[in-house]
């Protein structure tokens, strides 16, 4: 089997890089916050193994495909727009899409939005949640009120990125293993932790050893990225919540109908405050084919169990 190729493509007007593998029908895999197409670096070859043609792209704002300034360049609509650009640039008709962490928002939405171009979705730790009656961010606090939420947080430019940034292997050390399944007690509760002097990072704990799951070259990869790039682009989806919102008001409440598949960790601390939409999901997705609960996985699902994931979509890609 051939190893992973990359190159840059021209997609809904910017540039993305994509690594790719195999061949056959096409899936596209996308990633979360703070990660890059490397995120899905167990898959790609197992994938491809099965007889697909997988694409990860570097989404826009991330790695090496391009990063534009304003921050409203970045809503759901243009991330999905940046997907079908790819389907495009490959000359594809049709792919599977699949999306871990924010990558599985703009898979559930590219599936809502284009099922003609997205035959199957595939999303992993977030739920699909139809637009609902209020904006996010007021939601929130209202919600939080005093207490710290990081999404709150990540609202105001330039100040998450200040923390982020000052050192980015402290950084993405923490994020990953803290959000893991590896860490043997959970970190404080958004509600547990006062919103003043509170950052992103306070109170994550800092591995004495990486778990198994992540080596020394993966987290060099990942430092050396977002060195590069810094993390405002990751940080600009955030702040497009409310005007996705806004736009996305002629598909409130509808449904999700292509085939699906969901897969999560019971150790992912997404499941906090996102249960009610994993126990909604058989109404919002009608054609839900399976749902997937992995023992002992935190958020970071297909880095921490590569096997089960990919055991689970090769199932799933196969029964379409």
């Amino acid at each position: 089997m051939s190893d992973v190729q990359h190159r840059f493509i021209t997609a809904n007007g910017i540039r993305m890089h994509i690594a790719e593998q195999g061949s056959g029908p096409l899936v596209v895999l996308c990633h979360g916050f703070p990660e890059s197409w490397y995120s899905w670096r167990h898959q790609l070859q197992a994938l491809a193994d099965a007889g697909f043609h997988a694409v990860a792209p570097d989404q826009r704002g991330y790695g090496q495909t391009e990063r534009p300034e304003a921050i409203d360049q970045y809503t759901q609509l243009h991330l999905v727009g940046d997907i079908a650009g790819l389907l495009d640039a490959l000359g594809e008709e049709q792919a599977v899409i699949v999306g871990h962490d924010w990558g599985a928002p703009v898979a559930w939405n590219a599936a809502l939005l284009r099922p003609d171009r997205f035959r199957a979705v595939a999303a992993l730790s977030v739920p699909y949640t139809p637009r609902g009656g209020a904006a996010p961010t007021p939601t929130f606090k209202a919600i939080f009120g005093d207490t710290f939420f990081y999404i709150l947080y990540f609202q105001e430019p330039g100040r998450a990125e200040a923390e982020l940034e000052a050192d980015v292997r402290l950084t993405l050390r923490k994020t990953l293993y803290s959000a893991s399944g590896s860490i043997p007690a959970p970190v404080a509760t958004p509600q547990s932790r006062p919103k003043e002097g509170t950052g992103f990072l306070t109170g994550m704990q800092d591995p004495t050893s990486l778990p198994a799951w992540l080596s020394e070259a993966d987290l060099n990869y990942y430092t050396a990225e977002f060195k590069r790039t810094g993390f405002r682009g990751g940080l600009n989806w955030y702040r497009n919540m409310d005007r996705t919102w806004e736009l996305m008001a002629p598909w409130h409440g509808a449904k999700v109908t292509v085939p699906a598949l969901f897969i999560t960790g019971d150790r992912d601390p997404v499941l906090a405050f996102a249960g009610a939409g994993v126990q909604a999901l058989p109404e919002n997705v009608p054609n839900l084919r399976e749902s997937v609960v992995l023992p002992g996985v935190g958020h970071w699902t297909q880095q921490e169990d590569p096997a089960g994931v990919n055991e689970a979509l090769v199932r799933f890609l196969r029964s379409l």
